[in-house]
């Protein structure tokens, strides 16, 4: 939250400017995962409580679920690819030797991939976390800002 030029102080400015940022389209819509519920919300409980009940939530175990089916089948496959170079330029040095184009060989068209794969899952997780969790996230944390409000009253 931060103030807003001209406005009195005890007038916050509560909209977030990244949430008409976030991703738009068919992947939105069709897998927002359900609200935190708030009936409860207040009712003496203290902000420990509230971001509790909001770790338990289905909304924010989708969430981590989300984000979980992505980073661990890429870090894996991201691993074994670099192993596999590392194993082959240590066990097959012949092979990496090998004269590919003028003075490039297989290990350094191989150490180049590296470099590209890593700029390549870069963008694959960012664009998978707005795609799929942004936006589901936001709608976590609103809540969360609205419960824990209402519990600190």
């Amino acid at each position: 939250m931060e103030k807003q030029e001209g406005r009195s102080a005890d007038e916050l400015r509560l909209d977030d400017p990244w949430y008409d940022a976030l991703a738009t389209g068919p992947a939105d819509a069709a897998q927002a995962p359900p609200a935190v519920p708030a009936q409860s919300a207040g009712a003496g409980r203290t902000s420990a409580e509230v971001y509790a009940e909001v770790q338990r939530s289905p909304a924010f175990q989708e969430v981590r679920s989300r984000y979980r089916r992505f980073v661990v089948p890429a870090s894996l496959a991201f691993l074994l690819w670099y192993l596999a170079y590392v194993v082959a330029a240590t066990t097959a040095p012949g092979l990496m030797a090998a004269e590919v184009a003028g003075g490039l060989n297989v290990a350094m068209v191989a150490g180049l991939a590296q470099f590209l794969t890593t700029f390549v899952l870069t963008w694959a997780y960012a664009r998978h976390a707005r795609l799929h969790r942004d936006r589901a996230a936001l709608e976590l944390r609103w809540d969360t800002q609205e419960m824990t409000r209402a519990a600190d009253r």
